[in-house]
């Protein structure tokens, strides 16, 4: 059984993935405005990964027999200056949940929640991933500055991007 302050603390955590999500398929959605269909397939594949982390979560909580909370969501922005500015927005994003997910980790260790503190281990390691992946895409926007050919070869690389579904551990 999770404690009330672990359960809170992870039902926040489910509305910041979901926020996440949001916030992604609305990038997405401004990718497509500004004819970048590949960073839109990008940040749409963004969205189902934070749909997926939200759920994991959700669900560690019903399985730890606690209460799962459904919290309100607040509207993503829905415009940003370029694609850089939107990448740049992206990556600090994610550099906030890590910290989020650090926070939950040291909550774990306090509470002295074995199963909890394992469960997160799986979401520190994605943040790195994730962290990485945006960081890499926001140098490369900087290295091609506003050239229209650099930013064709960066949206024509990111619509490569397939979504791969997580491996259910059994």
């Amino acid at each position: 059984m999770l404690s009330g302050k672990m359960q809170d603390a992870l039902n926040d955590q489910v509305a910041a993935e979901i926020y996440s999500a949001h916030l992604y398929l609305s990038m997405s959605a401004w990718f497509d405005s500004v004819d970048m269909p590949g960073a839109a397939n990008w940040m749409r594949i963004q969205y189902q990964e934070e749909i997926i982390h939200g759920l994991k979560i959700f669900d560690y909580v019903m399985e730890r027999d606690a209460r799962a909370v459904i919290k309100a969501i607040e509207s993503p922005p829905a415009e940003w200056s370029s694609a850089l500015d939107a990448f740049s927005a992206a990556y600090n994003h994610e550099q906030k949940v890590t910290a989020m997910i650090g926070k939950l980790v040291d909550l774990a260790r306090a509470e002295k929640d074995h199963a909890t503190e394992f469960f997160l281990h799986w979401f520190v390691n994605e943040q790195v991933e994730e962290e990485a992946s945006a960081k890499a895409i926001v140098q490369k926007l900087k290295l091609v500055e506003e050239s229209k050919n650099g930013l064709f070869m960066i949206d024509r690389e990111l619509g490569t991007r397939v979504f791969t579904p997580p491996v259910q551990a059994g």
